[in-house]
């Protein structure tokens, strides 16, 4: 199969169309904007570090300098558009990519109990179906609700106390949902009364999930890597986006050279066959600079 060819030039416009950074941040932007954009970025990520601001309040503004936190938080928590879940960290994400996620928290359970059950031991659990009733019964909690006294002091994250643990792993797994945050410590409560009914009676099979979670992935860094390509949700493993890569050449792949801004070789990636399309629908960046949170989707290589 014949591999194409993307200039350095070419790919840098590429990129910055499909992460939203092409075009002018001078917008007028409703919460329905504001929702498009997400789902165009695919996620938005959420840090706790505030030097300017939290990290998904820069990462929009950066985008859209109209932006409104209060249009967040009203698809976050009243219009349930949104919800918190993990890609390759915590993140804000389309409620309509929930159905996906199912088979992350399938995942995440068999990775997660071992460690968990391990370090704490038979009455794990029991403490997990103890605060699910709780919930259950009386309603969101916050962590420091379940907080132990008597617990020894915490020094990291496996130093949480006992209810901290559980619900971080219900909520790992799918069984509850961060209805909110109050401050910034999440708020916990059934995922049924936080996701709407529609979004938990899909459940896409596995060959579905694995197509949707490449192709989505695909869309949205326009070329990649099967470990970049694994890396963007954090959803499948890099030989699973390999062999969908390589399943799908010549119909929504192709093999390109996609050249390097240093001059160096160019790098053999993965496409999307309709790459050339999407770089004659790219704005000319505008000349102007725009600050970056480090946690900004488009910074992609994070070395420690």
């Amino acid at each position: 199969m014949q591999t194409e060819t993307i200039s350095a030039d070419a790919a840098r416009r590429i990129v910055l169309h499909l992460q939203g950074l092409a075009e002018s941040p001078r917008q007028r932007t409703t919460a329905a904007g504001l929702l498009e954009l997400i789902e165009r970025l695919g996620f938005v990520q959420v840090d706790s570090i505030n030097m300017v601001e939290r990290a998904h309040q820069m990462i929009l503004h950066s985008r859209r300098h109209a932006f409104r936190p209060r249009h967040l938080q009203r698809l976050l928590e009243r219009d349930g558009e949104l919800f918190e879940h993990w890609t390759h960290d915590a993140s804000i994400i389309p409620t309509r990519f929930y159905p996906y996620w199912r088979h992350r928290f399938e995942r995440e359970h068999r990775r997660l109990w071992p460690k968990f059950s391990r370090r704490h031991g038979g009455a794990f659990e029991a403490d997990l179906a103890k605060v699910l009733d709780l919930v259950r019964e009386e309603g969101p909690v916050l962590a420091r609700d379940l907080a132990d006294e008597e617990d020894r002091p915490r020094t990291g994250w496996w130093d949480w106390h006992g209810g901290k643990t559980a619900l971080e792993f219900l909520w790992r797994t799918g069984q509850l949902s961060v209805a909110r945050r109050q401050g910034f410590q999440k708020v916990y409560d059934l995922t049924e009364r936080v996701i709407a009914p529609q979004h938990l009676e899909h459940r896409p099979d596995e060959p579905d999930f694995v197509d949707w979670a490449c192709r989505a992935g695909l869309e949205r860094l326009g070329f990649a890597t099967p470990g970049e390509l694994a890396g963007f949700w954090h959803l499948v493993s890099t030989e699973e986006a390999k062999a969908w890569c390589e399943r799908n050449l010549g119909g929504a792949v192709c093999l390109a050279d996609v050249g390097c801004v240093d001059g160096s070789a160019p790098r053999r990636l993965y496409a999307r066959a309709d790459w050339r399309r999407v770089l004659d629908e790219a704005a000319t960046p505008p000349g102007r600079m725009r600050v970056l949170d480090p946690f900004d989707p488009i910074l992609r290589a994070r070395p420690a």
